[in-house]
């Protein structure tokens, strides 16, 4: 049976306010690979990947494609288990409003994608004629 739509539409509410701090144990990080099973290997700030686990809140409600940002929460070295070292916990889908937080890590910079989109789209025009350029 399918999820009422009332859980999905939560879930992806929840995702689209960022919370107003972090704590020790969170960290952003980058989806680097989709590793089947609801693991993701993540790239951290400080340029190390980890593996974590998709909250099963966000599972088969979500999609999360690779260069997207998440919210990992680390667990302790002493209560790892195997390979998975974390847990997603907050998916980022409106990254403009993330990244005016201040914990937005500066290891993140913009993409070159997401600066185009501020200018002015040349779909569907015509490319300049020679005459322009030669005023």
């Amino acid at each position: 049976m399918a999820r009422p739509k009332r859980d999905i539409r939560a879930a992806a509410e929840e995702s689209t306010t960022p919370p107003d701090q972090l704590t020790e144990a969170q960290s952003l990080a980058k989806i680097v690979k989709a590793e089947g099973n609801c693991l993701y290997t993540c790239l951290l700030p400080d340029r190390r990947t980890v593996v974590a686990q998709l909250a099963t809140r966000f599972r088969n409600t979500i999609w999360i494609k690779r260069g997207g940002y998440v919210l990992v929460e680390l667990t302790p070295p002493k209560e790892q288990k195997g390979r998975v070292i974390g847990e997603i916990v907050n998916v980022v889908r409106d990254e403009r409003e993330w990244r005016k937080q201040s914990y937005w890590p500066k290891e993140f910079p913009r993409s070159t994608y997401e600066d185009d989109e501020d200018e002015d789209s040349t779909v569907g025009k015509l490319p300049p004629s020679d005459s322009e350029d030669e005023d």
